[in-house]
């Protein structure tokens, strides 16, 4: 999966014909000042970075004066938000809103076909909304026939956009209809997973326009789609380089990193990390049969992360030996010191190997545990408590020589 930021993905839609507010990227305070003295103000200043809630966080700052544009460029460049180094902008000319909707096609699993999501609401609070039991229409796309006309006339009914008199209603209805059309057409043209449009908004001129644009594009398509190799150019290094060592790597948002092998396994930690209270930074999936090399990768790519602070590696042997994770492990941590605690869990094939390369090296930081839940456990209150002598504790030599 590849996240577009969002100045690439109102592209994606202007390309499909959606309507989108004008907008320039700037890299710099006094570029930020400049692109909104050429759109007029007031403007937006919105943080590019690949995750949400960037408003809740500060990252999307309305202004009215030129001043004020600069001084926000400034504040939001500064930011890192959820782990995320804002190094874009996205100046945007200001718009009237009269009403915020929900819209977005999305790869359903459960239904095993795209679906349109349509809310009446939208908005920052949209999954509190949901949560809460609010309306969200839930439209399955036949990806043969694609979004039928039926379909778009049920959603437009549905959303009940109103107007001022029956002339300012149908402009409404007609721009609702072709923004989920446009949505339809993106979604199946880009190879998309995701299509979110939050909020979808409806002017004081009766125009529906794509206020913000969440994209997810499907890596397999990169050969054929020169968004997806545009988003994987200028996306995170980091997952650049997994993708060169022949791993699978995303970023997240939290605190715990997590390198295993194989994605259920993998996504089965992330679901204990969050059961025991804990945020995974990462999905780190090393794959079968991962050799010394590509596991020195892993763990130099989750530990470049800032936020991380500490680091579940849980490994299954079935084609992976663990006792290659172990050598791996020895070679990258010998002589260093370890800013964050390390919780291994090594199982099946050649274990008792891996464990006992790991109790003669004897690794400060590196805590060997005899489960998974173990290692989730403990690498939760590690993060919990941050870098220092509550870890370090954890980590000591017990009387029988081994870590605890």
């Amino acid at each position: 999966m590849t996240d577009l930021l969002e100045y690439q993905g109102k592209e994606l839609l202007r390309e499909a014909g959606l309507p989108v507010p004008a907008g320039e990227v700037a890299r710099s305070p006094k570029r930020a000042r400049a692109a909104a003295k050429r759109l007029g103000l007031p403007v937006a200043v919105k943080a590019q970075v690949r995750i949400g809630k960037r408003g809740k966080a500060g990252g999307i700052r309305l202004c009215a004066t030129l001043d004020e544009v600069e001084a926000a460029a400034a504040v939001i460049l500064a930011m890192e938000i959820a782990g995320h180094a804002v190094e874009a902008v996205l100046v945007e000319a200001g718009v009237s809103i009269e009403r915020e909707l929900y819209a977005a096609v999305v790869l359903s699993r459960h239904h095993r076909c795209p679906l349109l999501l349509l809310a009446p609401q939208g908005g920052m609070d949209v999954e509190e909304i949901a949560a809460a039991g609010g309306t969200f229409l839930r439209t399955p796309i036949d990806p043969l026939l694609g979004l039928c006309d039926y379909q778009v006339r049920d959603a437009v009914m549905a959303a009940d956009l109103g107007g001022d008199g029956p002339e300012a209603a149908k402009r409404r209805a007609r721009g609702l209809a072709g923004a989920l059309r446009g949505l339809w057409c993106a979604y199946h043209d880009a190879d998309a997973l995701l299509i979110e449009v939050n909020p979808l908004v409806v002017t004081s001129d009766d125009q529906v326009l794509c206020l913000d644009a969440k994209v997810t594009l499907d890596d397999n398509a990169v050969d054929r789609q020169a968004a997806v190799r545009a988003a994987l150019a200028g996306g995170d290094d980091r997952e650049g380089a997994a993708r060169e060592a022949g791993l699978s790597f995303v970023t997240l948002d939290g605190e715990v990193g997590v390198i295993g092998n194989g994605a259920g396994l993998v996504m089965s930690t992330l679901d204990a990390i969050a059961a025991a209270g804990g945020r995974a930074a990462n999905f780190c999936d090393m794959g079968g049969g991962a050799r010394a090399e590509a596991i020195a990768t892993a763990l130099d790519l989750v530990l470049r992360a800032e936020q991380v602070r500490a680091l579940v590696v849980s490994v299954f042997g079935g084609i992976t030996r663990c006792d290659e994770v172990a050598r791996a492990l020895v070679e990258v941590f010998s002589g260093t010191q370890l800013e964050v605690p390390v919780f291994v869990r090594l199982d099946g094939n050649a274990a008792s190997e891996a464990h006992e390369i790991l109790a003669a090296a004897g690794l400060p930081g590196v805590i060997v545990t005899e489960t998974a839940g173990e290692a989730v456990r403990l690498a939760v209150a590690a993060a919990a408590a941050g870098s220092g002598a509550a870890w370090r504790q954890a980590a000591a030599p017990n009387e029988a020589g081994e870590s605890r």
